[in-house]
């Protein structure tokens, strides 16, 4: 009786079931349009570079906490960039009360950082207590820099095996080159805007790589249903079948991913900010290289059919012919 009272929502469809959208009638200019914005990238990233965190191009890390009420960053800002210590970092750190100030690398070595950091300490002793201070040096910070690298492309090239694995060489092409372009891209875009670019960027871009890659292994799932079961179906018509049945999927995965990244992009502070921006870049871009690179490259590259059935039938076929 009470399951009567409770009204039934049997929710509702995104996407039509029979939804048919072009997508192969626009593979050409997607992947041009996708080839060129990895050559701007690269030059964007070539020409401006990146903007470096601490963490990249060494430098100092001052944790400082008010002695009472909030900080004043703009005052704290002014402040030190006075002193003469080149360019200052300053952001608020998990509290209103607690600051983040970040210090470029001094010219002059060691003795010129720390001399740097006893300025700041000694600029700022009135209100601020210091809680913590982190120093990278240049060593360190070049090998991040080339340790950051290699975690990247030994993902791309894990996944790109994995891929290889489990379809065929054409799957794993299309792979490498979606995956490609959304962490060239992503990187392009932090170039372009001077976005500050540290561990945590990097972190981000690992993590873009697992999501694309489950978009890319979902969609690649279908296409190979669809080659088993439609054998005679044009490849174009079966490419564009498949990414119209997965695209629900597809583009309700990405706007639930986007939802949370927003959310703590407005509200998560400045510690994890570099990471939310690289995420939301990457699942917009990384959702786009799902639809129009790695299964429309499958239109170029043509892939095998399993013809393993059809044979099957006709054997039985002309056995009982023959028995007849």
């Amino acid at each position: 009786m009470l399951m009567r009272l409770i009204p039934v929502f049997k929710g509702f469809d995104f996407f039509p079931h029979d939804l048919n959208l072009p997508f192969m009638k626009v593979k050409g200019p997607a992947l041009a349009l996708s080839i060129i914005a990895m050559v701007v990238s690269i030059g964007l990233i070539g020409i401006k570079g990146l903007n470096y965190g601490v963490d990249f191009k060494g430098g100092s890390l001052i944790e400082l906490k008010t002695k009472s009420g909030n900080a004043d960053i703009s005052a704290l800002r002014e402040k030190l960039n006075s002193i003469g210590v080149g360019s200052v970092q300053i952001q608020e750190f998990g509290s209103p009360d607690d600051v983040l100030v970040r210090l470029e690398e001094q010219p002059g070595g060691e003795a010129e950082q720390q001399a740097a950091l006893k300025k700041v300490v000694d600029a700022t002793s009135e209100t601020y207590v210091e809680r913590r201070v982190e120093v990278v040096g240049p060593a360190v910070s070049s090998e991040l820099r080339m340790t950051s690298f290699i975690a990247v492309a030994a993902g791309i090239l894990a996944i790109v095996a994995y891929v290889w694995f489990r379809f065929e060489w054409q799957f794993a092409l299309g792979a490498v080159l979606a995956l490609s372009h959304d962490v060239i891209v992503t990187v392009g875009i932090f170039a372009l805007f001077q976005f500050e670019f540290d561990l945590s960027t990097v972190a981000a871009l690992l993590t873009i790589l697992g999501y694309s890659v489950n978009d890319t292994v979902v969609v690649s799932d279908r296409i190979r249903e669809n080659l088993r079961k439609f054998k005679k179906m044009e490849l174009n018509q079966l490419l564009n079948l498949s990414i119209n049945e997965t695209l629900s999927r597809t583009i309700l995965t990405g706007m639930t991913a986007l939802a949370v990244l927003i959310s703590l992009y407005v509200f998560g502070g400045e510690v994890i900010r570099n990471f939310n921006l690289a995420m939301l870049l990457g699942v917009v871009i990384g959702t786009y290289s799902s639809i129009f690179i790695a299964a429309p490259l499958l239109g170029y590259l043509g892939v095998k059919r399993d013809w393993s059935d059809l044979a099957a039938k006709a054997v039985a076929t002309s056995k009982t012919k023959a028995k007849a």
